[in-house]
């Protein structure tokens, strides 16, 4: 990978002139420009965040920008995540294929949005199929799954012309499988799992394979009334196959669970690559985006449409990306279960990374567009850190969002020697020229780690003075703005909690000028972060306010 530091190091400072602070997640999107792949992406975060603190602490950036500036592209265009596709013209129909298994989340939206993108971009017919088919013991359908589904992508702004339920096409699926049937092409198997995994092994053909037509009919109506497992429709494919796990595939399997939306009206499914070999080709789709981790299902798609000679939609794969969270892992069945044991509040739950839980963060959908569309069709898995994502709803909010001020765990501090302040006037934010009011009480609030932090140091209270913090309290030094570490501090306080994105909620103190607020609001607490007001409860005789954290 070629050497990015004399870039990164005159964008860290560019970003730095023009917004105070360099943000690494701004930074890393200009390294396009300058030859950066997308596979290499997990490589350079490293380098940009070393020197993103490097610059954040340089005292004078005007001067070291100069020694850079020759690296910046100032009008250069940004490389563009989304190329164009291969056939593309009228007639073009996506499709989205969710299973119901819970809340669509941050990880698997991106295929989503990647074909709902691309729709937009053509004028294309989408559709939204609700892969709906039995699932496993393992993954199972989440019946609420089909509303959060639907109204996240609304939220996400993506349109499709209609909804279908694979749960309601079964009799179309048993056509296509009699149909295998009458063709050879596909036989019931009633072999012991561990004797077709030697089978496959070795490439031998088992005994049900070579069995009559007349005989794998009659298997294929006994399997409607036979125990689960006892049976599978399997598709003939080549033995001497090179990848084993290709050797007739199933292609329907008995359960007797209950399904969420058609009871126990059906006892045999369809396995999923059966089910979209059978609807892509009926539903006429062009093309189809989805991840390197489905290319055995292509596979099949493509064996079972050339046995009808059904043409090929154009099917691309797209890398994994793999999002550096807080501590995190993206999974909807592990969501399910935190979901069903009450660990979890719901499916909003900030844990889930939901796409509900995001919009209850105040991360906005144009965020997740734009974040997406960068990302783009990466051929290679690759490793992005969530503060990409961040960086582009801070461009979107930052500018709207008014400053105030919280302490998590407030400890009461009565200053000595301060003069006499009644009320200061503070900017509502650093950009705007309007003001706003606040009285100052006789008691001030700080954060716990900030009091035991800067205990015996000189601090600046933000917007107010200086102060010397001790054990016992604080002594006022002077109200020259040095530069100094400066703190948040309220006064006359009100209630208010943080829900943050590990499920923890941080209590503290907000100032007075919250009560101006309205639920929805997305505000900056100054040196915490962006924060959305979720909810105004009454706590006792006061009120207590709740917000949900975004990010920095």
């Amino acid at each position: 990978m070629k050497d990015f530091s004399k870039e990164i190091m005159a964008y860290a400072l560019k970003n730095a002139l023009e917004f105070g602070k360099a943000d690494a997640g701004k930074i890393l999107p200009k390294l396009f420009q300058h030859g950066l792949e997308k596979k290499d992406i997990q490589n350079i975060m490293p380098s940009v965040q070393k020197i993103v603190k490097e610059v954040n602490s340089l005292k004078n950036k005007e001067k070291e920008f100069e020694k850079y500036r020759q690296y910046v592209k100032e009008h250069a265009e940004e490389l563009k995540g989304l190329p164009e596709l291969p056939n593309a013209g009228e007639g073009m129909v996506f499709r989205l294929a969710p299973y119901p298994s819970g809340a669509l989340h941050i990880g698997n939206a991106k295929t989503y949005l990647l074909n709902a993108l691309y729709a937009e971009r053509y004028s294309a017919k989408t559709l939204l199929i609700m892969d709906d088919t039995i699932g496993s013991e393992e993954k199972q359908i989440a019946p609420e799954a089909y509303e959060l589904i639907e109204s996240g992508f609304k939220w996400l702004n993506v349109k499709y012309s209609k909804v279908y339920y694979k749960s309601d096409r079964l009799d179309l699926y048993y056509s296509y499988g009699e149909k295998l049937l009458q063709l050879n092409k596909g036989y019931i198997c009633t072999c012991a799992q561990e004797v077709l995994r030697k089978n496959r092994e070795s490439g031998k053909e088992c005994s049900c394979r070579i069995l009559k037509a007349t005989e794998q009919n009659k298997r294929w109506k006994e399997m409607f009334s036979g125990e689960p497992g006892s049976a599978v429709m399997r598709l003939k494919t080549s033995m001497q196959h090179p990848n084993p796990a290709f050797r007739d595939r199933v292609l329907f399997k008995i359960s007797d669970r209950k399904h969420p939306r058609v009871g126990t009206k059906y006892r045999v499914w369809p396995t999923l690559e059966m089910s979209w070999a059978v609807d892509d080709h009926e539903f006429d789709i062009t093309h189809i985006l989805r991840g390197n981790d489905l290319m055995i299902e292509t596979d099949m798609e493509k064996f079972i449409w050339d046995i009808f000679s059904w043409k090929h939609p154009v099917v691309i794969h797209t890398g994994l990306v793999k999002l550096e969270l807080e501590g995190a892992k993206l999974s909807k069945s592990k969501a399910q279960q935190e979901v069903k044991s009450g660990e979890f509040s719901g499916w909003d739950d900030p844990r889930t990374w939901s796409i509900q839980s995001l919009e209850r963060r105040g991360i906005k959908p144009e965020a997740v567009r734009e974040f997406i569309e960068e990302i783009g069709l990466n051929k290679q898995d690759i490793t992005v850190p969530i503060e990409a994502l961040y960086s582009h709803n801070r461009k979107l909010i930052d500018a709207e969002a008014l400053r105030h001020s919280f302490v998590a765990e407030p400890v009461g501090i009565r200053v000595k020697k301060a003069p006499v302040i009644k009320k200061i006037t503070i900017p509502v934010h650093p950009d705007k020229k309007e003001m706003r009011e606040m009285s100052i009480g006789t008691e001030l609030y700080i954060g716990k780690s900030d009091f035991e932090a800067y205990k015996g140091q000189e601090i600046r209270l933000l917007h107010l003075y200086n102060i010397k913090l001790s054990a016992s309290g604080a002594v006022f030094t002077s109200e020259e703005n040095k530069p100094i570490q400066k703190i948040n501090w309220v006064t006359n306080p009100v209630k208010a909690r943080i829900l943050m994105p590990n499920g923890i909620w941080k209590d503290g103190y907000a100032d007075s000028g919250i009560a101006e607020l309205s639920v929805n609001d997305v505000i900056q607490f100054e040196r915490y972060g962006f924060c959305r007001l979720d909810a105004i409860k009454k706590n006792g005789k006061s009120l207590m306010y709740e917000f949900w954290f975004g990010h920095k």
